[in-house]
Parts: C-alpha cells; structure tokens; sequence
C-alpha cells in the first residue's frame, strides 16, 4: 500500500483533519500501513446528496492513500429494505464515479455475530431481558442519575442461553425480550447501560429468508463488521461520536472472542466524525423523503425537486459538481446550514465548460423579417461550447419567420430596454443585425398581447462577413426558425421548500400537533414546478441522448429529462445562469 513517510508543512497546512489523521496513522504502522474504508448504507430508501458526502470522503480517502473501499449494505432491519434500494445504491456510486473493492452485506455476519453474542452470553457479559421496552428506558436512569439493574441480569448463563435459541426460533413475539450487553448501568455514557444488541423481528429477510428471526442492533454489528473485513479508518458522522466508546468496547471483546489478544490494542478500526451536510431549503431524512413519494407530493424518489442523487441526476447536475462541492465545502468537526446557493454555484462552474449550447425559446412570440426572400433557408454554425474548441459546431437554419422570447421585445422601450422594440436594432445569434419596423412594428390580439413582429434586416452583417463588426446598442438575442424547430415541455423547477431550514421547521410543527405529512404540507413551495407546454427548441437536441447537459442560451442550464422522447421533448431546467433566488 501506497503511504506518505514525509509531508511538508505547506501540505500539513492543506490537509483536512481526517487526512491528517490517516497520514499519523500511517506514520506510526498502525493496520499494518494499510488503508482501508467502507461505504456502509442501510438499504431503506434511495440516497440523498447527504451521502454523497460521505461517499466521496470514504472513496476518496481510500483512493487517496493507494486503500480500498468496500460498499457494505447495513441489511439488519427486514421491515424497510428492499433489493429496489441496493440497486439504487450501487447505480449513484458508480455515477458520482467511484468504484468500490468488494460488495458486503452485514448478513453476511449474522452467523459470526450470532456466536460472538453467544459466546458474550457465556462469559457472563449478555443476558436476555424479558421487560418491555418502556420499563427498560425507564431504568436507563438520566445524565445525572445513574439507571437500576433489570432483575433479569443475573439470570444463569443456560437459562440465557436457552432464551437466546428461543428468540430465534420464530414462537417469541416480537417485544417479548431481547439481549442486552452486561456493561455497567451506572456509567456516565448512557449507551453503556446495558445496551440492546439483539430483538425479535420474526420477518423474512430479502437475503437469508428466514433462517433468522432474531436481528443484531445497530452497534452491535456496526463495529464488528468493521472488524471482521479488515477497515482501519470508519469514518462516520457527529452523532456518532458518543457511540464510538460503545464501538471500540465491542471490538475489543470480539478481539477476544477471536483470540486475538495480543495486538488488542491495534489492528483495530478506528473510528472517526465528521460533519453531515446541511443545505439550506432541503429536507435530507429518509423516512420524511419515503414520506412526500408515498403521499402523492412528489412524482418519485428522483423527482428533479428531491434531494436524491437520482434526483440531482436526473435534474442534470453532473457528478463532478456534487464532488467539487463537497471539496469546496471540506470536512469539520461542527454542524453547519450550508447555502442551497453555494452547490448551485458550484453546478454553473462546471456545466459551464461541459453543457451544449443550444437554442431554446420558452416564452415564444413570431417575428417576420420582412426583407428576406420568402423561401430561402441558411445554415448557420453554432459552436458547441465556447470554453471546449474539441466539442466542435453544429448548423442551425435560418429562415423569414422565428421564434424569439417574448421578454425581448417592448410595444415602448424602457429607458434602459437594450433589446428589441419599434425602430430598435439588435443582433441574432449566429445571424444578422436586425431594426424593428417603426411605421407597422407588431400585430396584437384584442387582449393587447403581441402575436407578431416585424422587422428588416441587414444582409451585410451575417456573422463572420466583415459588416458583422458593426456596433449597435441593442443586445445579442437567441432564436429557432419556426419552420426547422421542435415543440418542446419545459420543466421550471424551484426549490420545494419555503423555509430556510425545514427540518427544524418540520419538527417545530410536529411538536405542535400536526402529522408529519401534514406539517410538509405547510412548508411546500407551491410553484416549485411550472410546466411550459408552448415551447421550441432547435432540431439538433433531437440527436442528443436523454440526460445531456445543455446551456439553452441566455436562459440557464437544462437538461434532457428521462421522460423525452423524439416524439415528445421534455426539459428539466437545472439552474439559473446566474443565483435569482431571493429569501
């Protein structure tokens, strides 16, 4: 394995804590010099951009310093996991672009982590409660007052024995007893008081069927898994911090229980915190995501509104922005509200030397170009993508009539009005200077709305003749021939939430009475969506795979949705060209 025996202070200096923490492990021969991580999602819902901060600190790491990674599923809860979700899963890690060295399941374990609880049984460290749940909380005691032994924990080791199998055996109900650790019911850590670590679920399980029914809880089999595939760095988030005690005591007893005493010390995972990501505008739990697509709110896990990677995919933020936000946001050791905005900058940056420019009008009026010979069509080169010579040109027809935004044009121009408007010129993209007629400039409807405009143009100032040089006032504006355009859906998306922060907001309004779903109501944007039906977009999106990134011009970013077809073009718009999101 690849490691690092000298590191400057400028080096030191750029390093983020976690890297700095790797880099003295190493130095100190901890692991052997190895680097090795895991990925370790519970496969219950779809991904969301929270994870993908985690993958990219897991996988990077590991890639960083000549490891592995390991993609583990935290399969220990039947009721929730579904082979929908690992598919999911494995489909966003590959598409943010990290690989990983070996797919593991902690079912993989249960026979292990069955024996090891068994053994712990055995030397007196476990025993099986029969109390209810609530009774059990109850005599956790508090922070400051220390909680009372269950009159079940010094029952004999054959009777817990017996006990254990019978929890296992499918006639237990549920809730009837589980296994706890025999730690200490007086210690300041509360999850040292007699932790849980086994309970009865009687559910088949989409891997093992129903070889068990008794399940290991989530700390007992964290840690252990960790152990038993080799991980020498678990990099998990901040509300693990006080579990990482708990962590360590089980890996030490399970050392034990393996025999492997006389390196106790090392060889050992260790665990480190890190901050979640926090996006302002966004609700990032699983249960309130599964919440708003099983309700109807959303059209699915990866409605473009969502906060999934599916989501963001489909939206058509590329997976290298969503990595180089993450960088540019870093790793710490305190929580904070990122702005919503910050990721979106960072989407413009990188869609900004990758998307297709293209011609899109959205909000369409006609325009008659009345000197023009009737007929007649040119091809026009458009450039692909001005930051990427490589991603060469397309032709686009020019024609008498087009489509031009109807925001472009002004029955009586404002004072700063730099756009189309009665005997104004201005210049069409890849086309001519144009001046709109001053004597009959428009037709209009009996609402007053603008059905026509009509103006002359300039045959000497074509683009790339030498009369294109000519200077005017007005701007540069984009257009389609009406005749060698497609009609096109265009899908306007804004944030989903009306709050800052709506997971506080959500558990204010929960605390207040309301249902969860109910609550979300409440904090829904309702114009996070407007669908534009009366669009037109140039033919050459037509030859473009759904889900290419695009810059309509002078518009924003887009993308083509999943849903389009050459039939029928759809567009997700992805973000503005430059931050309009007022608070």
């Amino acid at each position: 394995m690849t490691t690092r025996d000298e590191i400057t202070t400028t080096e030191k200096r750029s390093l983020n804590f976690i890297e700095q923490k790797v880099e003295n492990d190493l130095r100190e021969g901890h692991n052997g010099g190895r680097v090795q991580t895991r990925f370790p999602p519970e496969p219950n819902g779809y991904l969301h951009i929270g994870h993908a901060k985690a993958i990219a600190l897991d996988f990077g790491i590991a890639e960083q310093y000549g490891g592995e990674c390991n993609l583990r599923f935290d399969d220990t809860n039947p009721t929730k996991e579904e082979t929908e979700y690992i598919q999911s899963i494995e489909h966003d890690i590959q598409w943010l672009g990290f690989k990983w060295a070996n797919v593991y399941y902690a079912s993989d374990y249960f026979q292990e982590l069955w024996d090891f609880a068994v053994w712990l049984i055995k030397q007196g460290r476990a025993y099986v409660d029969e109390q209810s749940s609530e009774l059990i909380a109850q005599q956790k005691g508090t922070t400051t007052q220390a909680g009372t032994n269950s009159p079940f924990r010094d029952r004999p080791v054959e009777e817990n024995l017996r006990l254990f199998e019978f929890m296992n055996s499918g006639q237990a109900q549920p809730g009837s007893m589980v296994l706890r650790a025999k730690i200490d019911m007086a210690h300041p850590n509360m999850l040292f008081r007699d932790p849980l670590i086994y309970r009865i679920m009687n559910i088949p399980h989409i891997r093992t069927g129903n070889r068990w029914n008794a399940y290991p809880m989530y700390d007992f089999t964290h840690g252990q898994c960790d152990y038993l595939e080799g991980v020498t760095h678990s990099l998990c988030t901040l509300e693990f911090v006080e579990h990482r005690p708990l962590y360590d005591l089980f890996i030490t007893w399970m050392k034990e229980f393996k025999g492997e005493t006389a390196d106790i010390e090392d060889n050992r995972p260790r665990q480190t915190e890190f901050n979640k990501l926090n996006l302002s505008y966004t609700l990032m739990s699983k249960r309130n995501l599964l919440a708003l697509v099983k309700n109807g709110l959303v059209s699915g896990w990866d409605d473009p509104r969502m906060p999934t990677i599916c989501a963001f995919r489909r939206r058509g933020y590329s997976p290298e922005s969503i990595i180089n936000f993450m960088g540019k946001i870093g790793y710490t050791t305190y929580d904070a509200l990122n702005e919503f905005a910050l990721m979106e900058s960072a989407v413009r940056e990188d869609l900004n030397s990758r998307a297709t420019r293209v011609s899109a009008v959205v909000n369409p009026v006609r325009l008659v170009i009345t000197n023009y010979p009737e007929g007649q069509v040119e091809e026009m080169v458009a450039v692909n993508n001005p930051e990427r010579e490589e991603d060469g040109t397309h032709i686009i027809e020019f024609s008498r009539e087009l489509w031009i935004e109807r925001d472009d044009f002004q029955k009586e121009a404002e004072k700063k009005f730099m756009r189309l408007a009665p005997g104004k010129e201005v210049r069409l993209k890849n086309a001519y200077i144009i001046k709109c007629d001053e004597e009959h400039p428009f037709d209009e409807d009996a609402e007053g709305n603008v059905t026509t405009i009509y103006c002359t143009y300039d045959p000497e100032t074509r683009s790339g003749l030498p009369g294109a040089d000519r200077k005017i006032k007005g701007k540069t504006l984009h257009w389609v021939s009406c005749g060698h355009c497609l009609p096109a859906e265009v899908r306007m998306y804004e944030r989903l939430w009306n709050v800052e922060n709506p997971r506080d907001e959500l558990a204010r309004l929960q605390d207040s009475g309301l249902e969860p779903v109910e609550a979300m109501k409440q904090m829904m944007n309702p114009d996070s969506l407007h669908v534009l039906t009366n669009c037109y977009v140039e033919k050459y999106v037509q030859t473009l795979p759904n889900l290419s990134y695009l810059q309509f011009q002078r518009i924003g970013y887009f993308n083509i949705d999943t849903d389009s077809t050459p039939e029928h073009l759809v567009f997700n718009k992805t973000v503005g060209l430059k931050d309009s999101f007022k608070k």
